[in-house]
């Protein structure tokens, strides 16, 4: 059993990437894990100041809802981070979560295995290179961590188009199930 923490950065309700997510979710959860679901839509997430207090008191100095969300991260055996692809990137609500992850950097942390859910417009597969790109760029900041895989879901031209693709789902679910 391992304990599980996704992400879902969508700021828009049964999004795509969501979807895939929560697809995801259930395949972990029918193989025996932990799973934590975070939404990342409402939750108080200030900019990094760039200030580096963190790396010597370990906490951020903002006050806001990262404080909770960096110890699930810190204590979590898999990170799957789930987004919609916006300009052939990830979302800046994702981007703004990992740089805010900066007082893990100096700690130990127990997540290993880190996955990657996208959804976009684009149908080719290319689309999600660069929030992969970004996403191994993090990675490679913490040693006992390497990047597992992306699950790329593309060609999804509207909301909730995932709802419709098996193919996709199956994969989804498949993830969460062979963690």
């Amino acid at each position: 059993m391992k304990k599980v923490l996704i992400v879902s950065s969508s700021l828009r309700s049964g999004s795509n990437s969501e979807i895939l997510a929560h697809a995801t979710e259930k395949g972990a959860i029918d193989a025996g894990n932990v799973v934590d679901f975070i939404n990342l839509k409402g939750k108080d997430i200030k900019f990094c100041l760039g200030c580096l207090a963190c790396q010597k008191t370990f906490k951020c100095v903002q006050k806001d809802d990262m404080a909770e969300l960096i110890n699930k991260v810190q204590n979590a055996d898999v990170l799957i981070f789930a987004t919609p692809i916006y300009y052939y990137e990830m979302s800046g609500q994702l981007k703004t979560f990992l740089d805010r992850c900066n007082p893990l950097f100096p700690q130990a942390n127990k997540f290993k295995d880190v996955h990657l859910i996208t959804s976009s417009y684009d149908g080719s597969e290319n689309a999600a290179d660069r929030a992969i790109s970004g996403l191994k760029g993090w990675i490679e900041c913490f040693e006992q961590s390497r990047f597992a895989g992306a699950l790329v879901g593309g060609g999804m031209d509207m909301p909730k188009s995932a709802s419709g693709r098996e193919d996709l789902l199956k994969k989804a679910y498949e993830l969460g199930n062979n963690i």
